[in-house]
């Protein structure tokens, strides 16, 4: 998910709680689809909601901060 899929789900009306799952959600599912391989079965690491609300908040902040 992108920073402007944040920012719009954001203006749209979505909770930043709601955004970091759904965020969280899409991270997890990329890492899983890395993993499946032999040779980067150790790759990436899964992500907790309180680390994606922080990632959520960081870019909701940074568009406010450039408005």
């Amino acid at each position: 998910m992108t920073d402007r899929e944040i920012i719009k789900l954001w203006r749209s009306g979505l909770t930043k709680n709601k955004l970091a799952e759904i965020y969280r959600r899409q991270y997890n599912q990329q890492i899983r689809i890395i993993r499946s391989s032999v040779r980067h079965r150790h790759d990436g690491r899964f992500i907790t909601n309180y680390e994606a609300l922080g990632h959520v908040e960081r870019v909701i902040y940074k568009y406010l901060k450039e408005r």
